[in-house]
Formats: C-alpha cells, sequence, structure tokens
C-alpha cells in the first residue's frame, strides 16, 4: 500500500546507512516528532546510537528489508552506495526518497558524467574506461587529469591522477580494472555546491551556495555564502535546480561545482543526499538539511532555507586524535579549547574510534562576516593542533 500523501508526527520513517549523516537526520525527524527505524549493517553506528530501532542487517538481505517495510510508512538514504535493489524493494509498500532510478545515476561516475553531459550541463572534458584497451589509447589532450573509478570512489578514495597519457594504463590496473572515468584537470579557481530540497510534487528550493576546500581528497572548510559574486552564485543554484528536474529528483541534493579561473561553472558530481558542505545548515539557517529531508519524507511543506548569519563549517577528523605525527595512540582532544569560542557549535558523531582521516564532528563557526567565521576556525585549528590554519582563508577568487 502506498504511503499517505502527508505522514504524520508519531509514525515511522525508515533510513538505509548508520553513518553520521543518518545520526543527524534521526535527530531532526524526531524533534518533528517521528520515530526512525535504521537498517544498518553495523553493530554500532551512529545513526544506530540514536534511532528507535535499528535492524541489524545487510542492504540486501530480505528478512531485513522486510522488517524495515513492515516499520515505515516511508524510507530514505543517507549516503549513494546503498544498492538501487534496496530502494526499489521498500518503494513496493513505503514511499521512498530519492527513488532507486535518481540513485543509480548519481552512484556511478559513469552514469553521471553522461547524463550530466547529455542533458547540458557543462562538465570537465572526460573518457571512459572500461578495458585496458580504453585506457592505452586516451586522447594526450585530456591529461594531466585524474583517474576515478565509477564506483564507490569518495573523500579522494578511488582517485589516480596522472600527468601524461602514457601514465593512464598503469593508473586504470592500479584501479584494478574496474570501469573508471578519465577527467582532464581544469583551471580552477575554487569549488562550491548547492545544496537542493525536491518534492514529491516538483517545488524545490535551495540553500545558499557554499564554497569548499580540501585537504589531501577529504572536505576542510565549507564557506557560505560563498566568496564569489552574486550573479556567479545565482548561476550555480540555477544549475543545481536544474540537474535536479531533469533526474526528477525526491529529497536531498548536493550538487558540487567547479569554479575555473574564467568564470565557467562545471558541475564535478552530485550527491543524493544531504552532504558534508551542507552541515552549517544546522545552526546558521531557518531549516536544517535534514529536517528538509524529513519534511520531503514525510510529504511535508519545505521549509525556510534562510541562512541568519554567516558560517565556516570546520571538519573534525580523527587526525585531531593524534597529537604527533609519530603518535600511536589517540588522545581525547581538548573540547574545551573549541567551547571557548562562544560562536563555535561542536557536532561530534558518536564513533568509537578515531582514525586517522576519519570524519568523527564538524564545528560550525557563526559570525557577523565571513572574515571574522574564518578567524574562528583558524583559531581552532591551532588549539586543536589541526593542520592548514594560516591558509584557512586564502584570497577570495
Amino acid at each position: 500500500m502506498a504511503a499517505p500523501a502527508t505522514i504524520p508526527p508519531g509514525a515511522w520513517l525508515g533510513l538505509l546507512g548508520g553513518g553520521q549523516l543518518g545520526r543527524m537526520f534521526c535527530m531532526a525527524a524526531q524533534s518533528l516528532g517521528y520515530r526512525v527505524a535504521v537498517l544498518d549493517p553495523a553493530a554500532d553506528g551512529p545513526a544506530a546510537s540514536v534511532a528507535d530501532r535499528h535492524v541489524h542487517a545487510d542492504y540486501l538481505d530480505p528478512a531485513g528489508l522486510a522488517r524495515l517495510a513492515g516499520i515505515a510508512a516511508a524510507a530514505t538514504t543517507e549516503f549513494e552506495n546503498v544498492p538501487a535493489a534496496a530502494l526499489e524493494y521498500l518503494a513496493r509498500s513505503a514511499r521512498v526518497c530519492p527513488r532507486a532510478d535518481s540513485v543509480a545515476i548519481a552512484q556511478d561516475r559513469i552514469r553521471e558524467k553522461n547524463f550530466l553531459a547529455d542533458h547540458g550541463f557543462g562538465v570537465a572534458p572526460f573518457t571512459v574506461l572500461e578495458t585496458a584497451a580504453d585506457a592505452a589509447r586516451v586522447d594526450p589532450a585530456l591529461v594531466p587529469g585524474i583517474v576515478k573509478s565509477a564506483r564507490l570512489g569518495y573523500d579522494g578514495k578511488g582517485q589516480i591522477r596522472v600527468r601524461a597519457a602514457a601514465d593512464v594504463a598503469g593508473a586504470f590496473a592500479a584501479m584494478g580494472g574496474v570501469p573508471c572515468v578519465l577527467e582532464r584537470f581544469v583551471d580552477l579557481a575554487c569549488e562550491v555546491s548547492v545544496i537542493v530540497a525536491r518534492d514529491e510534487h516538483g517545488a524545490a528550493t535551495t540553500w545558499p551556495v557554499a564554497e569548499n576546500r580540501h585537504r589531501d581528497g577529504i572536505l576542510d572548510v565549507s564557506i557560505v555564502p560563498a566568496r564569489v559574486d552574486a550573479a556567479l552564485a545565482e548561476r550555480a543554484r540555477a544549475i543545481a535546480l536544474g540537474v535536479a528536474t531533469k533526474l526528477d529528483y525526491r529529497g536531498v541534493l548536493c550538487v558540487e561545482l567547479f569554479v575555473t579561473a574564467g568564470g565557467e561553472l562545471l558541475v564535478n558530481e552530485m550527491a543524493p543526499r544531504p552532504h558534508n558542505s551542507g552541515h552549517y545548515t544546522i545552526d546558521a539557517c531557518v531549516t536544517s538539511q535534514f529536517e528538509q529531508q524529513a519534511r520531503v519524507l514525510a510529504g511535508l511543506p519545505l521549509g525556510d532555507t534562510r541562512q541568519h548569519e554567516p558560517a565556516v563549517m570546520l571538519n573534525l577528523l580523527g587526525d585531531a586524535w593524534f597529537p604527533g605525527a609519530e603518535s600511536a595512540a589517540p588522545r581525547e582532544p581538548d573540547w574545551a579549547q573549541v567551547l571557548r569560542h562562544p560562536q563555535a557549535k561542536l557536532h561530534l558523531y558518536g564513533k568509537t574510534e578515531a582514525r586517522r582521516g576519519r570524519k568523527m564532528g564538524h564545528v560550525t563557526c557563526l559570525a557577523p562576516t565571513v572574515s571574522e567565521a574564518l578567524a574562528v576556525a583558524a583559531a581552532i585549528k591551532r588549539d586543536l593542533g589541526i593542520p592548514g590554519a594560516d591558509d584557512i582563508a586564502p584570497a577570495a577568487p
């Protein structure tokens, strides 16, 4: 039986995935009065620790999916690598946002790149590598560039940089010969992202554009509003809305874009879920991306996405638990050093083991201006011994 047009508070919502995005979704849905059941293969994931019920099963486990379907009136995901087949199963009896066909495109770089190019969205020059022969005969005009695995790559994983056409075959082999794309480097001014929410009726909205800075392939800080001119920001929002419309997307979607030195906007990739660069919305906006995700899932009206004041979101990786390069034992950071800044909002994800490069939490720094918020974020980096405090605020593009 299909889910009703509006699912009232007190009902159960389902979630596939148990990471930090799921944890924040649970909290937002619960604040609206819903109960949340999480299906997660991990025994102690961040979402399961706050959910009302944990279905401990693999994403394709028939019994686990049947249990979730028997509980939830609607279901969503918190990461894009949930098998589309699981979403298709749940859609037989419940509202599912996003739909399986949208997720199937976004979780495969080949399908994603072709979808974007076929619908007229600008992308960096690329080619598909499906065989060793493809890798051996690439166009030299596509290098220097980066070879990316078609599936399962994120936070810099599943990517190998190549300088010359002769390097591509080796990179493809190092990837295990799995399908990949080769994407040419572009002359970047900066990277930005736009979070879009779109409901079952096609109503859609966006949050302010975020400017994103990375370290070692992982998001380091998001600066909002992005330090780009208003016309470019508006173009970015229009592109993101266009992508969501062409996908006929239902839910929360992140569209990441390159801003070239010449002012061109190219779509880098999309994530069919809330996104790391949208965490600032919890503290800085009328409606967070996670509350919006719950609203769309329950068939409620979209919330206001206005930003109260400028914000800088700083990722807290497991490296902060290791005070020195040679340290073998983790040490809990001194959180009082973070919270001595009254503008800082600390969010820890409840993960039991700190590892270098693992996302353990984030801090959102709020201030009347971007420059002041950046100064707070830089001070927190120094206090916690996180690299990059001195270059956290490079010259605006």
